[in-house]
């Protein structure tokens, strides 16, 4: 059996090139990928600005596009990389999609779904947390800093 030469690291590390993106269309800088055998089959960031919608969290939109490449209304084989921790709305969203993980790297301790439940997810998603955790949390604070000076 081959190794992969992938690893959660590899994956975030593009999610964190999406959310380079939003910083650079002044949405909040969150990104997120999601890979199915070892392959992005989606990626986005956060749009709500853009797309003058409070449901356009980078997950929401990833989650949409992965679904509608794979013509799956569920992820059980999928992964998604996401920058920052879920909010409530978009665990509810991955509970209904079954994804198989979900990799974030920063936590969200005032917005993120764990304040509210770690039942949200569905039983079978696998939680991963922290891979390149400082530099998700450096990007967002420099964002909201530069809003804050604005």
């Amino acid at each position: 059996m081959g190794l992969s030469l992938y690893t959660d690291e590899t994956f975030m590390r593009e999610a964190l090139k999406e959310a380079a993106k939003a910083f650079e269309q002044d949405e909040v800088p969150v990104g997120a990928v999601v890979v199915c055998n070892n392959q992005i089959v989606a990626r986005s960031h956060n749009a709500t600005e853009q797309l003058t919608d409070s449901t356009a969290h980078a997950e929401m939109q990833a989650l949409t596009a992965a679904m509608n490449y794979l013509g799956s209304k569920y992820l059980n084989e999928c992964t998604l990389f996401v920058t920052l921790e879920p909010c409530a709305m978009c665990a509810g969203a991955l509970y209904w999609s079954q994804i198989g993980k979900i990799v974030y790297a920063a936590a969200d301790e005032k917005r993120g779904f764990r304040t509210v439940s770690d039942k949200i997810l569905h039983p079978t998603t696998a939680l991963v947390a922290g891979p390149f955790e400082k530099e998700s949390r450096t990007l967002l604070q420099t964002f909201f800093q530069k809003k804050r000076e604005s």
